[in-house]
């Protein structure tokens, strides 16, 4: 082999593996971080826009709206989710932007740690409620339970011990509300950390 081939050959690799490095930390990148401050604890929370951008975007605009901050985990189910980001403590919703478009079929589960979208009936509804699943839930995964599905668009990627803490409070009904925590758990602030 010549010498400027193996120069070219080289340089052309060096050149591969800077691509690759710059792959690489470009996927590093869109997975932000955000930190739920709680009456119970801290957790963070990991999205991935790669997966669900309409869900993501729409999630992180509440973010920094500071809409979540205040509200309570007004749902809570031992043995299925912790649901919140939608009601202050006197069980008052909250003001919604237009709903966001499902993005269920994006190959994230409902398995324990995930963070999903809450929505009505109709699957293109989710606005700001949201849950986090303390066991996993295939049959939230699209196409079920009613042809549609749960977008996923994140996990707990710390303080998940804080999320079991609130799965296991006492519950009850209030008024039309039901497993409702008998002492509220406020979110005192949701921030993009990462």
């Amino acid at each position: 082999m010549n010498f400027a081939f193996q120069r070219n050959l080289g340089l052309k690799l060096l050149a591969a593996l800077s691509l690759s490095l710059w792959a690489l930390v470009g996927l590093a990148q869109t997975a932000p971080q955000v930190l739920f401050k709680t009456s119970m604890g801290e957790f963070s929370v990991e999205v991935y826009p790669d997966k669900a951008p309409k869900t993501v975007d729409n999630f992180l605009r509440y973010v920094k709206d500071k809409h979540y901050d205040g509200t309570v985990f007004h749902r809570v189910m031992d043995g299925f989710m912790v649901q919140g980001g939608g009601f202050t403590a006197d069980m008052k919703q909250k003001p919604t932007r237009e709903p966001v478009a499902l993005e269920a079929m994006n190959g994230l589960k409902n398995e324990v740690g995930t963070i999903a979208m809450a929505r009505t009936a109709n699957p293109n509804s989710a606005t700001s409620q949201f849950f986090i699943n303390v066991v996993s839930n295939p049959s939230l995964n699209a196409p079920q339970p009613d042809g549609y599905g749960y977008t996923v668009f994140g996990k707990v990627v710390s303080g998940m011990d804080v999320v079991n803490k609130i799965r296991a409070v006492p519950v009850g009904n209030q008024g039309m509300f039901q497993n409702v925590p008998r002492t509220p758990i406020t979110i005192v602030s949701v921030n993009l950390s990462k």
